[in-house]
């Protein structure tokens, strides 16, 4: 009994320290598609079913990484795998919302400069915190502001 006791607290030490480093390691990942569309499939191979082709621009989340592959997450919580070669780090924001307004400043008082519909795409300007309310975004157009976490997906 002795014997065991002296090794279960170095293996316990050993268990925490692992679990404690568990949400690093589990952090999101969110990339785009790149320049050019990109097929989804349901398995880690091209010879694997079709689902779909993501188009340009398009914010995903990696789930996993598999070799040149990586399983992702589209918006509405869709998995498909995709080539890694295909994603870019390029940080795209889409509106969820019916309608999100970018403001000039991040306050909701602050001049609207731009109302994006549901879709919209909008490039993430300066990566805040995850508990920021307001994130910096610009629009293909040029025109950039703030707008409210809660109306977009892809941070």
């Amino acid at each position: 009994m002795k014997r065991f006791a002296g090794l279960l607290v170095p293996r316990l030490a050993l268990i925490l320290a692992l679990m404690l480093s568990m949400p690093l390691a589990g952090a999101v990942d969110f990339k785009s598609i790149g320049a050019a569309p990109a097929i989804l499939y349901d398995a880690p191979s091209s010879k694997g079913g079709k689902l779909y082709v993501a188009p340009r621009g398009m914010p995903v989340e990696v789930v996993l990484s598999y070799g040149d592959w990586v399983k992702l997450r589209d918006m509405n919580g869709d998995m498909a795998w995709a080539e890694a070669k295909a994603l870019s780090p390029r940080r795209m924001l889409v509106v969820r919302a019916a309608s999100a307004r970018v403001r000039a400043a991040a306050d909701d008082n602050a001049a609207t400069v731009l109302t994006a519909e549901r879709g919209v795409l909008l490039e993430l300007v300066d990566p805040a915190p995850s508990q920021s309310i307001w994130l910096k975004v610009r629009h293909k157009d040029g025109i950039a502001g703030f707008v409210k976490a809660t109306d977009v997906w892809g941070i």
